[in-house]
């Protein structure tokens, strides 16, 4: 018997909605992010140095785009939901990526990896967008029972619709 129905099948390859981060790039923001992942190039915060390689203006780390997409200020804390439900594991409802839920039949979410391709770096100022979509969906049999594995493609892009990162996140659930 499969776990996989026709109606999740049929949302492989869908581009879920534009999503569009709430503030461009700023010097705090690129600041604080590469403080936090201890990145000491100065091409980060350094305009100087980001003129002289050829950046014209300080850029980001090749993974801060998908970071930028905090939680508006005031919209609802997905996290309140610890007091309703204290047992609450944290998955779903904490990142939308846009996209309608596979309405999975099992309540136990692994993070399965990443695999990311990095087309150019945010630049200071930039102001990022991005939209995915599943593009993979398989069951197998795990030593603790039926597992669906399933693939979500993020491309990041900015204000010029030019490419920064394409995430490929694999996630499996139990």
């Amino acid at each position: 018997m499969s776990h996989i129905t026709p109606e999740m099948q049929a949302l492989i390859g869908i581009a879920g909605e534009v999503q569009t981060a709430p503030t461009p790039l700023g010097p705090d923001t690129l600041r604080r992010f590469t403080q936090a992942v201890m990145e000491s190039d100065p091409v980060h915060w350094d305009p100087i140095e980001a003129e002289r390689r050829g950046f014209g203006v300080p850029v980001a780390t090749p993974l801060q785009p998908m970071h930028l997409f905090a939680r508006p200020a005031g919209t609802p804390d997905t996290f309140e939901r610890f007091q309703d439900k204290p047992d609450w594991d944290g998955m779903g409802g904490t990142v939308s990526k846009g996209l309608p839920s596979l309405n999975l039949p099992f309540k136990r979410l692994l993070n399965g990896g990443y695999a990311c391709e990095f087309f150019q770096l945010a630049k200071l100022g930039d102001l990022v967008s991005r939209q995915s979509r599943y593009v993979e969906l398989s069951e197998r049999e795990s030593s603790s029972g039926p597992m669906i594995v399933f693939k979500t493609e993020t491309l990041y892009t900015n204000q010029h619709g030019e490419k920064l990162l394409r995430i490929v996140h694999t996630e499996l659930a139990r």
